[in-house]
């Protein structure tokens, strides 16, 4: 049985790798053949922390621009989030404030994460790591990481760190 049950949105531009960082969590496999999402698709992971028994609801928020109408419904209740860049596509990260326009409009007052994606594809890397830090502090996001789906660096840490962030926020100890 479930202590808590928080609903967390993860959103960026399409072909960051949301659905792949998802995947990764859920099941521990990389799988670089995903599908564009259409719309949202939403999955749900339980997890122990601190002795509470916690259910994510994670929605996988569609990033191609002509879906944004429609994200406010599917971002309605959530409770935490994540924004993704590629760090390989400089213009993913320019579209946070984009990105924050939507999320912040429908819930104004929830930790959010940036995180940066494909930090695997050191060679092709063309956002650098000390520009998104201070960018992210800059827009008021709880905290900043790096990760890779594909190795698997910082994925579950950064399930763990919004949870807590969204325990924080909620006053539970």
């Amino acid at each position: 049985m479930e202590d808590f049950y928080f609903k967390v949105c993860i959103f960026g531009d399409g072909g960051v790798g949301k659905s792949t960082f998802i995947e990764r969590y859920l099941t521990g496999h990389f799988d670089e053949k995903l599908v564009i999402t259409i719309g949202a698709n939403f999955h749900t992971k339980h997890l122990e922390i601190d002795g509470l028994q916690i259910t994510l609801q994670i929605w996988d928020l569609a990033g191609e621009e002509n879906f944004r109408t429609i994200l406010p419904k599917y971002i309605s209740g959530s409770t935490g989030g994540i924004f993704m860049f590629d760090v390989t596509r400089t213009s993913s990260l320019n579209n946070v404030d984009a990105w924050l326009e939507v999320v912040r409009q429908t819930v104004a007052d929830i930790p959010l994460l940036m995180l940066a994606s494909k930090i695997d594809l050191i060679e092709e890397r063309s956002v650098q790591s000390d520009s998104a830090m201070e960018l992210a502090t800059n827009k008021d996001f709880y905290a900043y990481g790096e990760t890779s789906s594909k190795s698997g660096i910082y994925i579950e840490e950064a399930f763990e760190l919004l949870t807590r962030a969204i325990m924080e926020y909620k006053n539970i100890k």
